[in-house]
């Protein structure tokens, strides 16, 4: 017969000492975190998110009385306070300070989860709560590390992106490959495929001739809604609306080099764009167009509130063109995607030159 677990005032103190060390810990490195999307990246969204993180692991360890965690602490006798390596004395860059405090906030909050399941009551009911309060924190924290990692990989792909031309796939393949061969020539670094009305076999024909021309010029090459063309083609990315697939099926089907766009049409939209994974948005629609049908056009407003809290990669969407690229780019945006305006124009090539010529200006 084994022996009957020990009363909790046995192992209390080591566990509310382990409790009150690691939710400093965290809470310290949740700082950071924050510090670091607030001053660096600039986000006002992801430090909104983790400033709410920190102050739910304030309210649920709240638990553990103030009094209870003071009187168990003993930081001069802790032995762990000597113990230390020489990477914890450097950090190069500063998504050095990033990563470490990222790891440490994950770490502390597995720690806290654990330990809070051991039984403290009376002093501590309901600890069961309290751990799975935990893991869902920490669940939360890898969804927000990730979306951090993937604002920085998208700002080095999308760096020099600043205009997306959409466009459909043509009749014959010939006059697509002539046009999408002056778009490239004009300096267009993206091409986006949207045809609703070709057929599969043709829709992956247009989109490998397309890959092909964009590896040839060096430009990107992406696939509107079709996660499966885009992947059978090899293109550079996938564009999602608000009623496609989600971005982790999407993922799923690409693979994790390929770079996912979702049109939204709300700044909760965007917010939840970023916390989903995707590499870049699409704001709008900003003004009727002739490609889509809308009953609510968000306009330059939406564009404002986004740029003020989002940082991801964001175009502006829906019915741009010369005559109203300023008002555009005055919001603060710095990229746009346009369409028909460019590849209806009577010389399209040109068009594409003019626009990135006044995109150029305005962001330089």
């Amino acid at each position: 017969m084994s022996d009957p677990a020990p009363p909790p005032q046995v192992h209390a103190p080591a566990v509310i000492r382990i409790l009150d060390a690691t939710a400093n810990r965290a809470a310290e490195a949740l700082r950071v975190v924050e510090d670091h999307a607030r001053f660096v990246l600039d986000d006002s969204h992801l430090t909104e998110q983790w400033k709410r993180l920190r102050h739910d692991l304030t309210t649920a360890l709240a638990r553990l009385p103030a009094s209870m965690r003071a009187e168990c602490r003993q930081t001069q006798h802790d032995v762990g306070t000597a113990i230390s390596t020489p990477s914890e004395r450097q950090r190069a860059v500063l998504d050095d300070v990033l990563s470490a405090n990222l790891a440490r906030v994950q770490q502390a909050l597995r720690t806290l989860e654990e330990y809070a399941k051991v039984p403290l009551a009376p002093l501590v009911p309901d600890t069961e709560a309290l751990s799975a309060e935990l893991e869902a924190m920490r669940y939360r924290s890898y969804t927000l590390a990730a979306a951090m990692e993937v604002l920085r990989l998208s700002h080095d792909r999308l760096q020099s992106v600043r205009l997306m031309v959409l466009m459909e796939g043509q009749d014959e393949p010939k006059s697509f490959e002539q046009l999408v061969t002056g778009l490239f020539a004009a300096g267009v670094p993206a091409i986006q495929l949207r045809d609703k009305h070709l057929a599969d076999r043709q829709l992956l024909d247009r989109s490998r001739r397309l890959v092909a021309l964009a590896r040839k010029h060096h430009a990107l090459a992406i696939i509107n809604d079709r996660a499966d063309i885009a992947a059978a083609s090899q293109a550079h990315g996938v564009h999602l609306g608000q009623d496609d697939l989600s971005v982790a099926l999407a993922r799923r089907i690409v693979g994790p080099q390929v770079l996912i766009g979702v049109s939204t049409h709300s700044l909760a939209q965007a917010q939840q764009a970023v916390l989903d994974g995707a590499n870049y948005i699409g704001v709008g629609p900003t003004f009727p167009s002739g490609t889509k049908v809308f009953d609510h056009f968000p306009g330059p407003e939406l564009l404002r509130e986004v740029t003020q809290q989002i940082r991801l990669p964001a175009f502006a969407i829906g019915g741009i063109a010369l005559g109203n690229i300023g008002r555009v780019l005055s919001c603060g945006i710095t990229r746009i995607a346009v369409g028909q305006a460019i590849t209806a124009a009577p010389d399209p090539t040109r068009t594409a030159r003019e626009v990135l010529a006044h995109v150029g200006q305005a962001i330089a």
